[in-house]
C-alpha cells in the first residue's frame, strides 16, 4: 500500500525491520522535505515487495554502470518525475538509501545517489569505492553521502 511520507511527524512505518528504523525514517522525511521544499511534490514511497519493476530498473543501472549488488533487503520505493528528471528510490533494512536522477533531456546530468542512515555501517558492496561526505539534518541526524554519473542509457 502507498504512503505519503511525512516530513512534520517522522514516523517509521514501513521500516519497522530495520535495526536502524528511526534514522531511516528520518532520511526518507528528509528526502520527502527537499521535494516537498524544492518542487512542491510529495514523496510517495510503495513496499519494495509491490513494485518489482521499480527494483529491477535500479539493479539494472546499478549492475551495468558498476557491477554492484546490494544484499540488503530493499523495504520501500519511490519512482515519479518531477519537471524534466526521473527519481527512483529504494530504502534498504541496512539504512542505506539510493536514489536514481536521470534527466530525461540532459545526459550529462544523470547521477546514483548513496545515503547511509546514521548508525549504521558503510556497506560491504560500497566499502573502499566511495568516499562519503557527511551533511547534517534536523531530520535524519548525520547523513553519509556519496554518488556517481551515469554514463549509459537507461
Amino acid at each position: 500500500m502507498a504512503y505519503i511520507v511525512d516530513f512534520k511527524n517522522v514516523s517509521t512505518i514501513g521500516l519497522e525491520s530495520s535495526p536502524v528504523a528511526d534514522a531511516l525514517a528520518g532520511l526518507r522525511a528528509n528526502e520527502a522535505r527537499y521535494f516537498m521544499n524544492k518542487y512542491k511534490h510529495e514523496l510517495t514511497v510503495l513496499p519494495a515487495s509491490e513494485s518489482q519493476e521499480t527494483l529491477d530498473y535500479v539493479n539494472r543501472v546499478l549492475k551495468e554502470e558498476r557491477e554492484l549488488e546490494f544484499a540488503a533487503k530493499p523495504l520501500e520505493t519511490a519512482s515519479f518525475q518531477v519537471e524534466n528528471i526521473k527519481w527512483t528510490y529504494v530504502f534498504y533494512e541496512d539504512g542505506l538509501a539510493i536514489n536514481v536522477l536521470y534527466t530525461v533531456d540532459d545526459p550529462k546530468k544523470r547521477a546514483v545517489g548513496f545515503k547511509l542512515s546514521e548508525g549504521m555501517e558503510v556497506p560491504k558492496e560500497l566499502e573502499g569505492k566511495f568516499k562519503f561526505a557527511r551533511q547534517k539534518s534536523k531530520l535524519a541526524g548525520t547523513i553519509r553521502g556519496s554518488f556517481f554519473k551515469i554514463k549509459g542509457e537507461y
